[in-house]
């Protein structure tokens, strides 16, 4: 920047520096083991600091003056450029290393007290007019901020960086050029991009808002966070702040893409290509990201959680840091889906599955729903309020869990039941959902007592199965005894309760036309017993064929009796050799005609015999008798 003499006057041996005036070395300055031979004159003449150290030094009449400098901001290498700078050699800032020599600077005070145009105020000029007004300049100063942060925050250096960086994300970039800038070298004045110095013509295209996502994530966890909260504060779309979280999880988390659907990260941009990674502590990180999360809903970011809770146990972070998660979790519990609760136990639980996890979440999302429903009117009904349908989801969502963790051979009859009772039994229409889970682990734990076994059915309520779920649950040799009479006479009740309201919409149906009013149980039953007014209808039509069958087979049962009484008596008799005719005359019947009487007389009877018309009844009888049993 300055101009002087050569570069040539410093050189190196070992870790000694020294400087080629012809003039002996008067001072010697130490800057982490490196030794600067130096001349006191061009140093005290600009650094206020070793000026004062060699006020204090004047008394001790010593031919060299020796001076440790502690804690120099950036090393040896900053303390180079402060020296080439006070001998008035040409320096070179850059984005790299301007925050370290501003620092160093002012470690030195050098300052306008000290000379005009003194490093510290070259180095604020240069950081306001090129680094604060270029994106990718302004990220790499704050990456090399990362050893003098203390200073560097101390200076509004940070401040001013964040700022500056989050008024670009602010602005729209194709107003100003952003992310154009950040191509430097490689953009031609109008706007093109440059290959090998030749104008390609090809314009730079317009970009997305997640444009700066990849660019900030190569910035450490600590300004990463400040710079989401600047941003924040700056009024930024919190979508837009969650994307760029979720984006620097990823990128440092490993183990959270697994779980995210194979989620891609943004493409590398030209900026990206000349920063560094930073190395991390992952379960920093983790616990940082945790902290800048929103209070934000939707299904991809639930997913985000739990996959960001599953890194969180594996990890081992602190407690407060994995119940904010299972918090967050429960709060929308109802957009999670079924792979995502299935969280492995990483610790040595003899489990499958961290059902403990999952049965926190559960009582969070609990604790949420709780206020809602406390203030649903009494008369409102559960399963049809709107404000009931999460909780429904929910519902379902544990049952297809319990479900899938049902055969594991571990889990304990005592944890089934606690999940399963962490959610009311209101929140279930059916609890077909809740007895398939329950018949999967008494498959699976054969050796459960009866009294396990009961104790387990229990939180199934037999009044709410469905017809195919009361079928099998009525022929299920795994259920204990009296859960089989309970499945029994509540489908008995079932089929009553439907019978009678199946009654009275046919009453009303046959009824003269008029407004049609239905009570609300009755109509309740009939919508939620659709399958049991099926069942109803069709025993109804076949007790009524029953009844006229029953019916039938009585009138023919007395008329073969009074048959038989007529046959009694005729065999007593004294007329029994008599014409069979007169026998048959005597007791009401004919007889068909022989073959030789067939020309004189033609007489039929269209009607069968009693007899016959008996053994054609009884099958029908017997047969009917059977389905009629289960009434």
């Amino acid at each position: 920047m300055a101009p002087g003499v050569k570069d040539s006057g410093f050189h190196r041996e070992g870790n000694e520096w020294f400087f080629k005036t012809g003039l002996a070395s008067d001072i010697t300055v130490s800057v982490d083991g490196v030794n600067f031979h130096l001349h006191k004159f061009p140093l005290i003449a600009k650094c206020g600091k070793i000026a004062r150290i060699h006020e204090d030094s004047e008394s001790t009449h010593k031919k060299t003056l020796v001076t440790v400098l502690e804690e120099f901001p950036g090393g040896p290498d900053t303390f180079l450029i402060a020296a080439k700078f006070c001998y008035g050699l040409k320096i070179e800032l850059t984005a790299r290393n301007t925050v370290m020599v501003y620092c160093a600077a002012d470690y030195l005070e050098m300052t306008e007290e000290y000379g005009e145009g003194n490093l510290l105020s070259k180095a604020d000029s240069f950081l306001y007019k090129n680094i604060l007004r270029n994106w990718k300049d302004c990220i790499l100063a704050l990456q090399s901020s990362e050893h003098v942060m203390h200073r560097a925050e101390k200076l509004q250096i940070v401040n001013r960086c964040v700022n500056a960086l989050s008024v670009m994300v602010c602005t729209d970039p194709s107003l100003f050029g952003w992310p154009m800038m950040m191509y430097g070298s490689l953009q031609s004045p109008g706007g093109s991009i440059l290959w090998n110095g030749i104008n390609t013509g090809a314009r730079i295209r317009s970009t997305e808002s997640d444009w700066w996502f990849e660019d900030i994530s190569y910035l450490s966890i600590g300004l990463f966070a400040t710079l989401i909260k600047t941003m924040d504060a700056r009024g930024i779309r919190p979508e837009n702040l969650v994307g760029a979280i979720m984006h620097y999880a990823r990128k440092y988390l490993p183990g959270l893409g697994r779980w995210q659907g194979g989620q891609s990260g943004l493409p590398r941009t030209v900026t990206s290509f000349s920063l560094k990674p930073v190395a991390h502590d992952q379960k920093s990180v983790l616990e940082n990201i945790e902290k800048l999360l929103p209070q934000k809903k939707g299904k991809s970011f639930c997913r985000f959680l739990l996959g960001l809770l599953r890194v969180a146990l594996i990890l081992g972070v602190d407690r407060m840091c994995e119940d904010s998660l299972e918090r967050r979790i429960g709060m929308q519990l109802e957009l999670a889906t079924l792979d995502g609760l299935l969280i492995p136990s990483y610790s040595d639980a003899d489990t499958l599955y961290n059902t403990d996890c999952v049965e926190r979440i559960v009582r969070h999302f609990m604790s949420t729903e709780s206020g809602i429903l406390s203030f649903s009117p009494a008369s409102l009904d559960m399963e049809t309020s709107p404000s009931s349908e999460p909780l429904r989801k929910v519902a379902k969502l544990i049952d297809s869990y319990i479900a899938e963790v049902a055969s594991d051979v571990n889990l304990k009859p005592r944890k089934m039941r606690s999940l399963a009772e962490a959610i009311p039994g209101s929140s279930r229409s059916l609890h077909d959902g809740l007895y398939r889970a329950v018949d999967i682990y008494l498959k699976a734990h054969l050796w459960l007592s009866e009294k396990d076994k009961e104790e387990l059915c229990n939180v199934i309520d037999f009044q709410k199965l469905s017809i195919d779920a009361c079928a099998h649950a009525s022929q299920n040799e795994r259920l204990p005894l009296r859960v089989v009479l309970q499945v029994l006479f509540f489908e008995q009740m079932h089929l009553r309760t439907a019978l009678a309201g199946c009654l009275n919409v046919l009453d009303t149906e046959s009824a003269p036309a008029g407004p049609m009013t239905f009570s609300a149980d009755m109509t309740g039953q009939i919508v939620q017993r659709d399958g049991w007014v099926t069942v109803v209808r069709e025993n109804q039509v076949l007790k009524v064929d029953m009844e006229r069958m029953r019916s039938r087979v009585g009138e023919l049962e007395e008329e073969f009796s009074k048959i038989k009484q007529e046959m009694k008596k005729v065999s007593k008799s004294h007329s029994s050799l008599s014409s069979p005719r007169l026998v048959a005359r005597r007791i009401g019947c004919k007889l068909l005609p022989r073959p030789s009487d067939a020309q004189q007389e033609n007489v039929g009877s269209t009607e069968p015999t009693p007899g016959a018309s008996v053994k054609q009844a009884r099958p029908r009888n017997s047969r009917h008798r059977k389905s009629f049993s289960l009434f």
